[in-house]
């Protein structure tokens, strides 16, 4: 589904990413890992269109993406929840889910994709009517992720979801990846909690200095703690 051959990323003259490499399968979850300032942020926001100043080859099914705009690849099943949540102030939850579906086609059949929303993510349900930042940050990262399923993307690149958010909520959150894997979404994931992760994932990379420094399966880095203490401890 996604194919990144030798991706380069520039902050002004800073090289962030260096001939980066990775492919994610359709159905997925796929892990990206490494320490703070690794690249990892960096590549996510280059895959979404995010980043002025690329190089190299980033396919979307079968798409040739990396000039194309950010909304362009959303239009394609692409969506984006960037680690600052982004909800919009002064909007309620169902205002801010419904800024997920109104430039796609399921803006037509808006009460039946609410109503799917309200299904997958319950704690939202009896949220609709409330002003979105006064819930908890845990609530409020449950509504950026609702809102970028809201299009029925292809694939989601998740980034650090798990940030400043209570355990319990962190587990049910990644309760709730597992749900949306066996609904046939493909995920990306940045995450800091390296075995949260890898519990969930299939496969992992590990990012480094903007470099590639591992890939495998998943359940093989977990049990190789060597790795993680190498290139993912903080």
């Amino acid at each position: 589904m996604l194919t990144i051959d030798k991706l380069n990323a520039w902050y002004g003259s800073s090289h962030i990413l260096q001939d980066v490499s990775l492919q994610v399968t359709r159905g997925e979850v796929v892990s990206l890992l490494g320490r703070n300032g690794a690249g990892k942020t960096t590549l996510l926001k280059s895959v979404m269109g995010l980043i002025k100043k690329t190089g190299g080859t980033v396919s979307f099914k079968d798409h040739a993406v990396l000039g194309l705009p950010a909304h362009k690849r959303y239009g394609l099943g692409l969506a984006y929840v960037p680690e600052e949540r982004r909800i919009v102030p002064g909007m309620t939850v169902l205002e801010n889910l419904r800024l997920g579906i109104v430039a796609s086609p399921r803006a037509q059949h808006e009460k039946e994709v609410i109503e799917q929303i309200a299904q997958t993510f319950p704690r939202l349900k009896e949220r609709l009517h409330q002003e979105a930042v006064t819930m908890s940050g845990g609530e409020q990262q449950m509504l950026a992720i609702a809102r970028a399923t809201a299009a029925d993307p292809d694939m989601i690149l998740l980034d650090e979801p798990s940030e400043g958010i209570m355990p319990v909520l962190v587990d049910e959150m990644f309760e709730l990846f597992q749900q949306l894997k066996r609904q046939g979404k493909t995920i990306l994931l940045v995450e800091q909690s390296v075995e949260t992760a890898l519990r969930i994932s299939d496969r992992a990379y590990i990012l480094d200095q903007g470099e590639i420094v591992y890939a495998g399966r998943a359940d093989a880095m977990l049990a190789d703690p060597e790795i993680q203490e190498r290139y993912c401890a903080v």
